[in-house]
């Protein structure tokens, strides 16, 4: 029996295979802890439920000059509200938001999305170095299928969150995550530039979620 995705991220977890190259990311170490406090079978076990469930479309990526002013708080990025509120110029960023802060933040309804803010053009760079061949990295549709939908252990990537994939991309860069599968990864983000994995992120997040 082939292991779901997430069993392999859990085990990465258990092993100590996997840290974040930002030492601010506090939900790192928290994971790890769930991981090792975890039993091979409760890994198993949550790995197919969690796998067994459908994706549905979450985030909405918005292509963008300015964004609103928001503030960090519990991992997220919040709007600015009453006096403070107002726009501010985007930049090389992805700003990830909810598009109701109060029915993430206080009442984590898990229906209520998100809008991801990229900067113009990054979607159709980001489609570029995901889907054609490049002297600069491996095309994506190699290892995770030519729609993205992830093959046996290698996960999807369609429509996931655009600052999560960030994340990943710039961990296997920095070699913090180190996990059974990262060696693969590594040659193909080496020549990736902050600029590319932005534009990879942006890209892969617009898809809709795999059927």
């Amino acid at each position: 029996m082939v292991a779901a995705p997430e069993e392999g991220k859990l085990n990465d977890f258990k092993r100590d295979g996997r840290h974040s190259a930002d030492a601010r990311k506090p939900n790192t170490p928290i994971m790890a802890g769930f991981g090792i406090a975890m039993t091979d079978e409760e890994i198993r076990q949550s790995a197919d439920y969690f796998s067994s469930m459908q994706w549905t479309p979450w985030i909405e990526v918005v292509e963008a000059d300015t964004v609103p002013k928001t503030r960090p708080a519990g991992g997220m990025w919040l709007r600015l509200e009453g006096a403070e509120a107002g726009t501010e110029p985007l930049g090389k960023r992805i700003i990830e938001t909810p598009k109701n802060t109060e029915y993430t933040e206080r009442l984590r309804n898990p229906r209520s999305g998100f809008t991801a803010y990229v900067p113009k053009g990054s979607i159709a760079k980001g489609e570029a170095l995901a889907m054609k061949p490049s002297a600069k990295t491996t095309q994506c549709t190699i290892c995770h299928g030519p729609a993205l939908n992830g093959l046996a252990v290698v996960p999807t990537l369609r429509g996931r969150s655009p600052s999560y994939l960030a994340r990943q991309l710039a961990d296997i860069k920095q070699g913090t995550r180190h996990g059974l599968w990262s060696p693969l990864m590594a040659p193909v983000v080496a020549n990736l530039t902050a600029d590319d994995i932005l534009n990879l992120s942006a890209y892969l997040s617009s898809l809709p979620p795999a059927p």
